[in-house]
C-alpha cells in the first residue's frame, strides 16, 4: 500500500479541499499490495464491495496463510476456498479466530457477522453427494452476510421430497439448485419458483455423464426460464451470486445499526 498517496487523501479530506466521497472514488484506484509470490488487490472491496478471496488450491500452506493474515489485516472478513487441513493450520497459527468446514473446504475469518439482507437464500440438493458443493455455496452466502435454508437431498428421482419443501424455498430471494448425474433439478424449480435460480452442476454421476458435464449441458439447456449456470463444482460462485442478488433484493433497512454493503 503507498501510504504517501493515502495519507495526502486524508490531509485533503481533514483541508476540506476533496470531499469523503472524492477520497473513496480515489482510493478505489490504490496500487496493489506485493508479498513477492503474490499481489494482493486490498482494496477491491471498495469497488465491488466484497473482499479478494483467496483460492487455496496450488498454493502452499504458508503461501495462503501469508495471503490470509495480510487480507485480514485490512479487511477483517476473509475466506479461502478449496482448502485442506494444511492450510487451515497454517492459517490457524496467525489468525486464531480463523475457522475451518472441511466438508465445503473452506477457510473463514468473520469478524464483523453484520447482516446484509433481511430474506433467506435457499441452497437445494438433489442428493446427499452433491453436500459438499452445497455447504461450499450456503457458507459463502453466509459469510456475505445472507440468511441461508439448507434444503438437501431432494431430487428428482423422488419429487415429493422437494414438492414438501417448496413453500419454504418460495420464501427466499434466490434459490442455488446444486445437482449431479442428468441435473435436472434445476430446471424444475426454474418451472416452480418465481425467483432467480443460480444453477451449480456437481462432478457426480456415471459414465459419459460423470465429471458434471452431462448435469452441466443439461443445465445450460434449461428450458426454464430464470436459470443461470456456473461451472461444474463452482459453489463458492453460487453462493456468491446468491448473496449479491439477495442484498439487493431485500437489504438490511437503513439505521438498524448493521451493514448494508458485504
Amino acid at each position: 500500500m503507498d501510504t504517501n498517496y493515502l495519507k495526502t487523501i486524508l490531509t485533503q479530506v481533514a483541508a476540506g479541499s476533496k470531499t469523503p466521497s472524492q477520497a473513496l472514488e480515489a482510493l478505489k484506484n490504490l496500487p496493489y499490495e506485493d508479498l513477492g509470490f503474490a499481489t494482493l488487490d486490498q482494496h477491491r472491496h471498495l469497488r465491488s464491495g466484497a473482499a479478494e478471496v483467496v483460492f487455496g488450491q496450488g498454493k502452499t500452506p504458508e503461501q495462503a496463510a501469508a495471503i490470509m493474515e495480510k487480507l485480514a489485516e485490512t479487511n477483517g472478513n476473509v475466506l479461502c476456498t478449496r482448502a485442506g487441513p494444511d492450510i487451515h493450520e497454517a492459517v490457524k497459527a496467525r489468525l486464531e479466530d480463523a475457522e475451518y468446514h472441511p466438508l465445503a473446504r473452506l477457510v473463514m475469518v468473520r469478524r464483523d457477522k453484520a447482516p446484509t439482507a433481511v430474506n433467506p437464500v435457499a441452497v437445494v440438493s438433489g442428493g446427499t453427494a452433491d453436500m459438499a458443493v452445497a455447504e461450499e455455496a450456503a457458507l459463502t452466502a453466509e459469510f456475505y452476510g445472507s440468511p441461508v435454508r439448507r434444503v438437501y437431498d431432494v431430487g428428482v428421482a423422488g419429487i415429493h421430497r422437494l414438492l414438501d419443501r417448496l413453500e419454504e424455498i418460495r420464501q427466499a430471494d434466490a434459490v442455488v439448485a446444486v445437482a449431479g448425474m442428468e441435473g435436472a433439478l434445476a430446471s424444475v424449480l426454474g418451472g416452480l419458483v418465481e425467483k432467480p435460480v443460480i444453477a451449480v452442476p456437481t462432478s457426480v454421476g456415471y459414465g459419459s455423464g460423470g465429471g458434471g458435464k452431462a448435469a452441466l449441458l443439461a443445465m445450460l439447456n434449461s428450458c426454464s426460464a430464470g436459470v443461470a449456470v456456473m461451472n461444474i463444482d463452482n459453489g463458492f460462485g453460487a453462493g456468491y451470486m446468491a448473496a449479491l442478488i439477495n442484498r439487493m433484493a431485500s437489504p438490511v433497512p437503513t439505521g438498524s445499526g448493521r451493514k448494508e454493503e458485504m
